[in-house]
């Protein structure tokens, strides 16, 4: 069958045209990424000029400081960083684990169709709304580690030298350390979500290799998965903990948001969110606490931006 000859003779939506198009799309694109940059400046911008006259009222001290007080307008944020730090470490060190012991079951153990079911229910898990973990965390988990979970802590390792200090004095409920478990709880599936994805992109022959010469499974997990998507589990891990940072609601309900700080896990504290989120609507225009609030904010963007860094830093450090 011939060809149309007519078609021949149609002029292409890109005749002449080819290299405007081009550089339209090329600047599209780089628009695109300054976008990116614009914002992200914006943001830290408004942050560090909204709390620059905490900072001129009270230098540094800012940030050592523990007092909190709205009535003789003296505030510090020495609390807040501690809980937050303490809470995003506890998730992670229970998280981690928790997540490579699920991601180890859905790929190498689980039959194919309990993987399916169980990796959307993970899935979906995920997408649960932060407040609904906090709610859930204060009704339910709560009273659990009050009753159960933490008397059983501190009898146990409360006796321990340096290590019985975190888990001394009376059973609470609500404190850093269950704050910390429902972050745990909350990352726990986003980062399941993402490390599934990962390993399941290791090549079979990888994994065929490793049989042939012997390997179990759990050794191919260790020394051929894992090796092989070291970069982007590292930085899911990354992303989940910048998750937990960050979170507000959930934390808000079962941290306990006392502005002290206690050497103990079952103490009640307090994040930079939980902080913003209670103080905030209590703040007036141009008052010294909205400005005490933004520069918390401020000191969260630079320790989210800092802990990135740092997981940068770590796998190209490993690559090289």
């Amino acid at each position: 069958m011939s060809a149309d000859p007519s078609f021949e003779k149609r002029p292409s939506i890109f005749a002449g045209g080819g290299q405007t198009i081009d550089h339209v799309f090329r600047a599209g694109l780089i628009a695109s990424g300054a976008l990116v940059l614009v914002v992200l400046g914006a943001i830290l911008f408004q942050l560090f000029i909204g709390g620059w006259p905490i900072i001129a009222a009270d230098g540094l001290s800012f940030f050592t400081s523990s007092d909190w007080n709205p009535v003789t307008d003296r505030y510090g944020a020495v609390v807040m960083l501690y809980g937050t730090v303490v809470t995003a470490v506890i998730a992670v060190v229970i998280g981690v684990p928790v997540s490579f012991g699920i991601t180890f079951f859905l790929t190498e153990v689980a039959p194919v169709g309990a993987r399916r079911t169980i990796g959307t229910a993970i899935q979906l898990l995920a997408a649960v709304p932060s407040i609904i973990f906090g709610m859930w965390g204060f009704f339910v988990v709560a009273p659990l580690m009050a009753e159960w979970v933490e008397p059983v802590l501190g009898a146990v390792l409360g006796p321990i030298p340096v290590l019985g200090i975190l888990f001394s004095g009376a059973p609470m409920g609500t404190g850093v350390l269950t704050a910390g478990l429902i972050l745990a709880l909350m990352i726990v599936p986003f980062m399941s979500a993402m490390f599934v994805e990962i390993i399941e992109s290791v090549p079979p022959v990888l994994k065929e290799a490793a049989y042939g010469v012997g390997s179990t499974t759990s050794e191919v997990f260790r020394h051929i998965s894992m090796p092989y998507g070291r970069t982007a589990l590292v930085g899911g891990m990354m992303l989940g903990l910048g998750r937990a940072l960050g979170e507000t609601m959930a934390v808000t309900f079962v941290i306990g948001n006392a502005n002290r700080i206690k050497a103990s896990l079952f103490a009640p504290g307090a994040s930079i969110a939980s902080t913003i989120a209670n103080e905030f609507p209590e703040a007036g225009p141009g008052s010294l606490k909205l400005n005490a609030l933004l520069e918390l904010g401020f000191a969260l963007f630079v320790i989210s931006f800092l802990v990135l860094a740092l997981a940068r830093w770590l796998v190209r450090s490993r690559l090289d």
